[in-house]
């Protein structure tokens, strides 16, 4: 008596179909992946915009006099600072640019000593980056503090 085991695993044809169904999905999904992560990168440019926008507040009523934060050649970006105004060697801040993004707002933010914008119109930013469905803003109130809402400016 000779007995016969079958042999385990996955014969040529399962395996092309997997991948075949496999490839097929990955296709499928890619472009709402690439759209996730570009509105995944303009909210992180927006939140690291809101975040320079506390700090330069801050700072202001820290050190009792008026900060501002600027955009750095090339426009808002190229990038941000908040040059140190007791220090103009060592900035409080400088960020680096955004890539693939436009980000529109004033030409400077200051504040005052008081922590208020030193404007009569309350700066905004509307930043875009390719591939997103839809803009990131950040609002600077009259009072200084700044804001994200959920839908754009």
């Amino acid at each position: 008596m000779v007995s016969r085991r079958r042999g385990r695993g996955f014969t040529l044809i399962e395996l092309l179909t997997v991948v075949a169904i496999t490839s097929i999905l990955s296709a499928m999904a890619a472009p709402a992946f690439k759209s996730m992560v570009a509105g995944q990168r303009a909210r992180v440019a927006g939140t690291e915009l809101y975040a320079a926008l506390v700090l330069a507040r801050s700072e202001a009523i820290k050190r009792d006099t008026q900060v501002t934060l600027q955009p750095v050649t090339g426009g808002w970006q190229a990038g941000w600072r908040i040059p140190n105004p007791s220090d103009t060697g060592h900035p409080v801040a400088n960020h680096g640019p955004v890539t693939d993004a436009t980000i529109t707002g004033p030409d400077s933010v200051v504040y005052l000593p008081n922590g208020r914008v030193a404007s009569d119109t309350a700066p905004s930013f509307d930043i875009a980056v390719d591939g997103a469905s839809s803009h990131r803003c950040v609002l600077v109130d009259l009072s200084g503090r700044p804001r994200m809402p959920a839908t754009g400016c």
